[in-house]
C-alpha cells in the first residue's frame, strides 16, 4: 500500500494511516494485534489527557490529546471495518443523522429554543430513539461503567425526571446528620459502616444537585485546593 508523505494531511490521510498500521503482513507488529478490549484503557487514559488540557487551558496540548482521541476512535472503527460490521464513514453518518434529529429547533422548525427546552426535547427524541418506553429502562441505560460519583449523579437525574425521588435539600441534609450519626456510633462499637458510607455519598451527591451544583465539578475543585495544601504541608 503506497503512501504519500506531505507536509499537511486530511482525515482521508489519517484513516489511510491507521489503515496502513492495522495490515495483517506489513503493518506496525504493536498495532496489527490490538482488540477494541486490549486499547479500551487508552481510550480512558486519552480522554482523561484531553480533560486535563482542557481544564488548563493548554491550547497546543489540548490540540494534540484531541488527535489521540481521534486516533482511539479512528482504531475502534478500523476493528469493525475489518469485521465488515461498520466502518468510521458509518460512525459519521450514525453522528450527523442522531444530531439532525435531535436539534429539531435547528433543523424542523421546533420553536423552543430555550436550554431548558432544548435539553428536554433531546431526552425524549433520545428515548424514543432507543425505545425506552418506562423510567426503569431509562435507568438501566445509564453506563455501569461510569466511575460511581458520575454514575449517580446521572441516575439520580432520571430518577428525578421520572418522578422517583426529587431534590430537597433541606430532607437530604437531615438525612446526612442521620446517617453521620448512626456512623459515629458504628465506627464507636467497631462495626463495618460501609453500607452507611455509600448511602452518605450517594445523598451527598443529591445535595449538590439539590444545590445547583455539579457533584463531580466540585469535588475536582476541591481536590486542586487540597493538593496545594498538602504540597505547601510538604515545604513546611
Amino acid at each position: 500500500m503506497e503512501f504519500q508523505i506531505k507536509d499537511r494531511y486530511d482525515i482521508n490521510d489519517l484513516l489511510k494511516i491507521i489503515e496502513m498500521l492495522r495490515d495483517p503482513v506489513n503493518g506496525c507488529p504493536w498495532d496489527k494485534v490490538q482488540t477494541h478490549k486490549s486499547i479500551r484503557k487508552n481510550f480512558i487514559e486519552e480522554t482523561y489527557e484531553a480533560i486535563e488540557a482542557i481544564d488548563t487551558d493548554d491550547k497546543e496540548l489540548m490540540q494534540e490529546e484531541l488527535g489521540d482521541v481521534l486516533m482511539q476512535v479512528l482504531l475502534h472503527a478500523q476493528f469493525e471495518a475489518e469485521e465488515k460490521v461498520f466502518d468510521f464513514g458509518d460512525v459519521v453518518n450514525g453522528t450527523a443523522q442522531k444530531l439532525v434529529i435531535r436539534h429539531p429547533h435547528i433543523f424542523a422548525g421546533f420553536d423552543n429554543r430555550t436550554v431548558d427546552g432544548v435539553l428536554q426535547k433531546w431526552e425524549e427524541i433520545k428515548q424514543q430513539e432507543k425505545g425506552q418506553k418506562t423510567v426503569s429502562e431509562t435507568l438501566d441505560a445509564v453506563p455501569k461503567s461510569f466511575p460511581a460519583l458520575m454514575y449517580a449523579q446521572k441516575l439520580q437525574k432520571r430518577a428525578v425526571a421520572g418522578g422517583l425521588m426529587e431534590y430537597d435539600a433541606e430532607k437530604t441534609i437531615q438525612s446526612l446528620h442521620a446517617q453521620l450519626d448512626a456512623i459515629s456510633a458504628q465506627l464507636a462499637a467497631g462495626e463495618n459502616c460501609a453500607e452507611l458510607m455509600g448511602r452518605l455519598l450517594f445523598d451527598t451527591v443529591g445535595l449538590a444537585a439539590a444545590a445547583k451544583t455539579d457533584a463531580e465539578e466540585v469535588l475536582g475543585l476541591e481536590n486542586a485546593v487540597k493538593l496545594e495544601y498538602f504540597k505547601k504541608l510538604d515545604v513546611k
